[in-house]
């Protein structure tokens, strides 16, 4: 196969290449080659979108309650929600609408939370595969009496571990999934979710299996002290504690990780999903995006649906962006401006474009998030102009134009095409 346009990527943080292209790619979805070819006017090439940290059973809640604190969020919306996925039926509807949406928003690569229901997270792995979405797919466990209710909790370690064993199994034994599309994920909820015994035994399995881990880590001033105070330590040495913190362990959040904390997470080869729109409904701070990326750590960008109101990674960027621009200037115009913020925190598009793609791409280390040989083709064509299109991409327009207009005006109506290894998976186009 081999597909030509004008193709922009962030091969380096804050470096954009732009440049007229033909992909020649494999069967099995592998670029081979890149040459050139003359490239049609009004449209771009990227790759495609890498979403660190999605809720999948919280799709139907999406916009809905995020004006009351994180724990009642928890307690009285997104639990009474999740408990819903018992019934097979109403889980498959709605992760096939939630895979659908995310793909035609450019979305080529998803981790998805799931629920403690097995049934429905193999069905949420079969659909994503069936769709042809790169997944890392990861049934909840939740185990601990005094923060989760006794009818949506595990019956115990044992039995969140064994059927965390089983769903490892059925991902990885999928007819068609030979190619490892579609991952498990080791998902212990969170700290306050989980008794020791469970979080000390997918510590060993993550290190048996060699499976990605992910979970919440120092989200918000609740869940950050309740660690605290139970643990004596952070959310990160005690997940490090744990045995879950390694190459392939994805925080979300990370929004009070300190300069030591980054160092474990560094050590560890462990990454961070930055979710910057959930954060300002629930985090009570802003992610200090800028000290992280200088301290060496593994970051990405993550919706966050449905404790984020978009499903769009692209959406994300911006809001890193602006996110970023408050911090350092501060929000409260009655403290005098050179006390107000934290200087040198901001970060430009061309960084934000970078996690929602090659960044999220090394958090996971897969070879997805930028054009070069033997990577992925894992793409999205966006084409402005449309009467419902806020984009408009000009002939002049340089690479810093084009990432501009895209991360700040684009949205799913401009997103025309999005392959995934190769196949063409969703887009408005025909």
């Amino acid at each position: 196969m081999v597909v030509t346009g004008r193709a922009l990527h962030a091969p380096v943080r804050g470096v954009l290449e732009m440049f007229d292209a033909a992909f020649v790619v494999d069967e099995g979805g592998t670029i081979v080659e890149i040459g050139r070819a003359e490239a049609a006017a009004g449209q771009v090439l990227m790759p495609g979108m890498v979403d660190l940290h999605v809720h999948a059973p919280q799709f139907p809640q999406m916009g809905q309650a995020l004006d009351v604190p994180l724990w009642q969020w928890l307690q009285e919306k997104t639990f009474p929600l999740e408990a819903r996925y018992a019934d097979p039926a109403f889980a498959a509807e709605v992760y096939a609408r939630l895979v659908d949406c995310l793909l035609d928003n450019g979305t080529t690569t998803a981790v998805y939370f799931a629920t403690i229901h097995l049934a429905a997270t193999q069905a949420l792995a079969e659909i994503c595969l069936k769709a042809g979405q790169r997944a890392l797919v990861g049934r909840v466990a939740q185990d601990d009496a005094g923060q989760c209710p006794d009818w949506y909790r595990d019956a115990s370690a044992e039995v969140a571990e064994a059927e965390t064993r089983a769903l490892i199994a059925h991902v990885r034994g999928m007819a068609g999934n030979e190619a490892g599309l579609v991952r498990p994920v080791i998902t212990p909820r969170f700290i306050p979710a989980c008794t020791d015994d469970l979080l000390a035994r997918l510590g060993r399995l993550a290190l048996e299996s060699g499976c990605h881990v992910q979970t919440h880590c120092s989200e918000s001033d609740w869940e950050h002290g309740y660690v605290r105070d139970r643990c004596a330590m952070s959310d990160t040495a005690a997940l490090a504690g744990f045995g879950l913190l390694g190459r392939h362990t994805v925080l979300a959040h990370g929004v009070f990780v300190s300069e030591a904390d980054a160092g474990v997470i560094r050590a560890a080869g462990s990454g961070i999903a930055h979710c910057p729109l959930s954060n300002a409904y629930f985090a009570d701070a802003v992610f200090p995006l800028r000290r992280m990326l200088d301290a060496g750590v593994n970051v990405g960008l993550g919706t966050d649906v449905a404790g984020g109101a978009s499903p769009s990674v692209l959406e994300s960027a911006r809001h890193a962006v602006t996110a970023s621009r408050q911090l350092e200037s501060g929000v409260d115009a009655r403290v005098e401006a050179g006390a107000r913020g934290c200087a040198g925190a901001r970060v430009s598009a061309a960084e934000a474009f970078w996690l929602a793609t090659a960044g999220g791409g090394e958090v996971l280390d897969l070879p997805v998030g930028v054009f070069r040989v033997g990577y992925q083709f894992d793409a999205i064509r966006v084409a402005g102009g449309g009467a419902a299109s806020n984009l408009r991409l000009e002939a002049e327009d340089g690479a810093q134009d084009v990432l501009q207009k895209v991360i700040y005006t684009a949205g799913r109506q401009d997103i025309c095409d999005v392959w995934v290894a190769g196949r063409r998976v969703g887009g408005t186009g025909s």
